[in-house]
């Protein structure tokens, strides 16, 4: 499956309107005219643009009318109304998530809050892209039907009248190639590291027979449920975690850059005293011979390159990292990217 293609990641512009400021979402293009979102994002919007690659080479911007609008499944579908727009490709490929004991990896690109960023010079401001990945808990929020997203949270909070991740609903959310919910909340009670998104397999439940016909018609949602790429849970490893220990020492960087991906989401690990602790706890020359850099992500790369010319250091680096987090989401994305990098070198 093709999966999440950044070009057609949008965000979704709404201008003031009934005594109320403007304010945007996120969304997907899932077909030539075509923009799939939150519906709480447009529920009181009279008209609204919707722009993609925002200060890059290929930007261009459309105006969009909503098409299909659902505050029971919180999912729309905008319409682009501009004469002449880019070719869109194909729809996407939709899953459903299995009712399982189970932890699945996403990725999500949207436009929260907190990335806001000040234009050098231009004395301006703009939201630069979130590409968000963590693990999705399938069996938690099932009274409310929604997929809870573990995700890295922002540094601080600062305002607790507003989400740091506000802007965020609309995102797809994407795991294994195929298009498995829209990200709708941030429970504010549920931390800063977690959010929530409308599954896919619930709008089947939730719209109408005519809404169904909009998405399947316009945006190639599967008429009928059964017709979903089917998702399988991971299976689980009765031998434990998998051993790094034959791994060769010469990995180049991309092939380390899941595992880092997933060690740096972890709090004690993006935790520079935590991180510390553990590598003390493991073959001092890690922690003597290892390179400092600061800013994390380099730095993590760096140790695992150093344990990976240290026959079996990336297997306890990795066993003091679970005896310090415990058993969570994080941990269990840290375990699958470890499983997915033995796969490859075998």
């Amino acid at each position: 499956m093709a999966g999440l293609d950044p070009v057609r990641v949008a965000e979704v512009l709404v201008p003031p309107s009934e005594g109320r400021g403007g304010w945007r979402g996120s969304g997907y293009r899932v077909g030539d005219r075509w923009v799939l979102t939150a519906a709480h994002v447009v529920t009181h919007a009279r008209d609204t643009a919707v722009r993609f690659e925002a200060d890059r080479v290929g930007e261009w911007s459309a105006t969009a009318r909503v098409a299909l609008h659902s505050d029971k499944a919180d999912v729309a579908l905008l319409e682009l109304t501009s004469r002449t727009l880019p070719e869109g490709g194909e729809p996407p490929a939709y899953g459903a998530v299995p009712e399982s004991d189970a932890a699945l990896p996403f990725t999500a690109v949207g436009f929260p809050r907190f990335k806001l960023r000040q234009d050098p010079g231009a004395g301006t401001y703009y939201r630069d892209s979130c590409h968000a990945s963590g693990m999705i808990s399938v069996l938690s929020n099932r009274r409310e039907g929604t997929l809870e997203l573990a995700v890295a949270p922002p540094e601080s909070d600062p305002d607790p009248d507003r989400s740091p991740w506000e802007g965020m609903s609309g995102a797809a959310v994407w795991h294994d190639g195929a298009l498995i919910g829209v990200v709708s909340a941030h429970h504010r009670s549920d931390g800063l590291g977690r959010l929530a998104a409308v599954r896919v397999d619930r709008w089947y439940e939730l719209l109408t027979g005519a809404e169904l016909a909009v998405l399947h018609e316009c945006a190639g949602l599967p008429a009928t449920p059964d017709q979903l790429a089917r998702i399988s849970a991971p299976p689980s490893d009765p031998d434990g975690p998998v051993s790094l220990a034959a791994l060769p020492d010469n990995l180049p960087l991309r092939e380390l850059d899941g595992l880092v991906t997933a060690l740096i989401a972890l709090p004690s690990v993006s935790d520079r005293t935590g991180l510390a602790l553990i590598l003390d706890s493991i073959d001092p020359v890690i922690s003597a011979m290892s390179p400092r850099s600061p800013a994390l992500r380099p730095d993590v790369f760096g140790i695992l390159r150093t344990c990976l010319r240290y026959r079996g250091t990336l297997d306890q680096l990795l066993e003091a990292i679970r005896l310090v987090e415990g058993d969570s989401v994080g941990v269990a994305r840290m375990d699958q990217e470890a499983v997915e990098l033995s796969r490859r070198h075998r």
